[in-house]
């Protein structure tokens, strides 16, 4: 059985290609560019460096802006997603979303110093687009693959979805290099480095297009209201999926952890380590790799052990790696932790998907998936805000604020505790 199991074919369901798992699989490597070069490394810096450069108050526009955009997915991503349920709409929704962020980073190329206001609202307009195409690609994944399977399934898109933000990454490297070779400075490469962004993004997502198939309509009577629909989906959970409801709200308290990670890693590593920007970004590599590595050879060993108790054991990891990184003084002890958050952050994220997808009901996956965005953008707003609410009130304190931002991995863990995975499957095919 092992071995009929671990086959890649024996890990989808019948009808579902290699090929169309693969194109799936490709929507990950095409937007994890987005948020490597845009959210992470490059855009951040060069918007409160060069943009909104003399401006005391540079980081905290940037941060509110990423915090409106979130705020925004959550009010309307339940009813997409409900409506694309009703209507088929799944595959129009994603190529919808991923031409708004493909424009929407392109326009960041002509950001220019003092272009504050314009800078801002185009990267709230392409991070709307790129969270409700994250949402929607994730809402296929029970189309794809068999319920045991969920976990490699799933893991196979992170991991693909790493390397893409490696590709895109390297690619920032060499033209952030070679425009210093001759002389030039943030403001004439970063536009360049948009570009090139938006154009890779737009590439490897065309084999999504072509071959990934519309899951098939759902429940019509779901899309029948609209900012209402989230409040019934939410309260649906409390009485038929009380499982799923443990489910986000351990998802929203330790995903308010890794957002941490990834919105102020690099400058963690600045201002407490001393980092360059040259070893900010082999950092960020660094992460990226053990990422890939995480999610896709944890994607079979959580299928192997049982999602609950992988999300477990990476909940604790991650509590490890924050004590190691706010405890320790050293690089040696500063690179260790990095190396755990990259293997942490595959399998946590691919966990995640991998249980929504599990114990999402079979004709509402689309507004399941919404509920778990809601919960990730959630957490997106909670999290770096406290973690800067904590540097400021500390009087620029770093290692105290990430040490508290442990609080949210633990607070998981304890969510976690609560949940029965064998009921919550229970009540999934009950409500068939």
């Amino acid at each position: 059985m092992t071995n009929v199991v671990t086959r890649p074919v024996a890990a989808l369901l019948p009808g579902v290609g290699r090929r169309e798992v693969w194109s799936w699989a490709m929507y990950d490597f095409a937007n994890s560019g987005y948020t490597t070069v845009v959210l992470t490394t490059v855009f951040n810096a060069y918007f409160v460096g060069v943009v909104a450069a003399g401006r005391t108050w540079g980081t905290l526009a940037l941060t509110a802006a990423l915090s409106l955009s979130y705020l925004m997915v959550m009010v309307i991503m339940p009813t997409l997603g409900a409506r694309a349920d009703a209507g088929g709409g799944h595959r129009r929704l994603l190529y919808a979303s991923t031409v708004g962020c493909v424009a929407g980073t392109a326009v960041l190329a002509s950001v220019a110093p003092g272009d504050i206001v314009w800078g801002l609202l185009w990267l709230v307009l392409s991070n709307v687009c790129y969270c409700i195409g994250e949402s929607t690609v994730a809402s296929f994944l029970p189309s794809l693959a068999r319920p045991e399977a969920m976990g490699r399934v799933s893991g196979w898109g992170w991991s693909f979805g790493y390397c893409g933000g490696m590709l895109a990454l390297g690619l920032s490297l060499w033209v952030a290099s070679s425009a210093g070779a001759h002389g030039l400075t943030a403001q004439h490469y970063v536009p360049w480095i948009m570009l090139l962004t938006a154009g890779l993004f737009a590439l490897a997502a065309v084999p999504s297009f072509l071959w990934l198939r519309e899951p098939g309509a759902g429940d019509v009577q779901a899309a029948a209201s609209m900012l209402s629909q989230l409040r019934r989906a939410w309260y649906e959970t409390r009485s038929d999926f009380p499982d799923f409801r443990r489910l986000l709200m351990c998802i929203a308290s330790y995903q308010a952890g890794i957002t941490v990670v990834i919105t102020l890693a690099s400058v963690y590593a600045t201002e407490v380590m001393g980092f360059t920007m040259k070893q900010t970004m082999l950092l960020v590599f660094l992460v990226n790799i053990g990422a890939a590595v995480g999610a896709f050879s944890f994607g079979y060993v959580q299928d192997r052990i049982g999602h609950r108790r992988a999300l477990a054991l990476t909940l604790s990891g991650w509590i490890v790696m924050v004590l190691l990184a706010a405890l320790g003084h050293s690089l040696a002890l500063f690179w260790t932790a990095a190396g755990l958050a990259g293997l942490c952050m595959g399998t946590s994220q691919s966990a995640a998907r991998a249980m929504v997808g599990v114990l999402a009901p079979q004709r509402r996956p689309a507004e399941f998936f919404a509920l778990w965005t809601f919960a990730v953008q959630l957490s997106a707003v909670v999290g770096p805000l406290c973690y800067g609410l904590l540097v400021w009130v500390t009087g620029g304190n770093h290692r105290v604020a990430l040490l508290a931002t442990g609080i949210f991995f633990l607070a998981g863990l304890l969510q976690l505790a609560r949940l029965d995975f064998d009921r919550g499957v229970r009540a999934r095919d009950t409500s068939a």
